[in-house]
């Protein structure tokens, strides 16, 4: 027989945020160890915290990571690096404290009156000028994309041209168009990089990953 919802009200766990959340991640070990899966050292809490933002398991198989790359994104947050973001949503689920303990900032430029005009003029995306906007400046960045795939596109072409290189790509977007391409050029290069593999992605992925690698690094208020 069916439980009530009074009565399933009685199951409900009662507790406090931070022990919420831990206990999120024990349930995501149990389920990941019925499914047989053994997460690499390295890369465990960021494949956790993804799959925490999304309770979708497929990313312990979907989820790149070129090599010594969660190496390689944590020196550059503790050398100051900045992040870009493509969407003002992966701006907002970035944990900024953490990222000023280290000196490091966040910017996202689609709402930038410059950027707006020239991707009226051209008839390209806001993402894809942004990138452009964004390589002007003079610090290590960390692009953190997690909606457009013009963005990594555009991104590539720079790189290919030998216009500028990234110092690191953290890239999710989700959808149907360009999407999947987009991320296997980037996988191409030579750029240090986290991407999810196939469609999904999305700004809570892109902030999960992001969040990940800054808490590894920083003591989380």
């Amino acid at each position: 027989m069916n439980k009530s919802y009074s009565q399933k009200y009685n199951d409900v766990e009662k507790l406090p945020p931070l022990e919420i959340e831990r206990r999120s991640f024990e349930i995501i070990g149990e389920e990941l160890k019925r499914r047989g899966i053994a997460l690499p050292k390295e890369r465990e809490a960021v494949i956790k915290r993804v799959i925490h933002a999304s309770a979708d398991f497929d990313y312990a198989d979907t989820l790149y990571f070129s090599e010594n790359a969660v190496e390689t994104a944590r020196k550059l947050l503790l050398g100051g690096a900045d992040i870009v973001t493509d969407t003002n949503m992966v701006l907002a689920g970035i944990h900024k404290k953490s990222l000023e303990k280290l000196g490091g900032s966040v910017r996202c430029f689609m709402a930038d009156e410059e950027v707006a005009a020239i991707a009226k003029e051209t008839g390209r995306t806001r993402a894809s000028v942004s990138m452009e906007k964004a390589a002007q400046s003079k610090k290590d960045l960390i692009f953190v994309i997690g909606n457009a795939p013009t963005a990594l596109i555009t991104l590539y072409e720079m790189m290919q041209e030998d216009l500028y290189r990234p110092a690191f790509v953290i890239g999710v977007p989700v959808g149907f168009v360009n999407v999947e391409v987009s991320k296997e050029l980037i996988m191409e290069t030579d750029v240090p990089c986290i991407i999810n593999r196939g469609r999904k992605g999305g700004s809570n992925i892109a902030a999960a990953i992001c969040n990940a690698l800054l808490y590894s690094v920083t003591d989380r208020d």
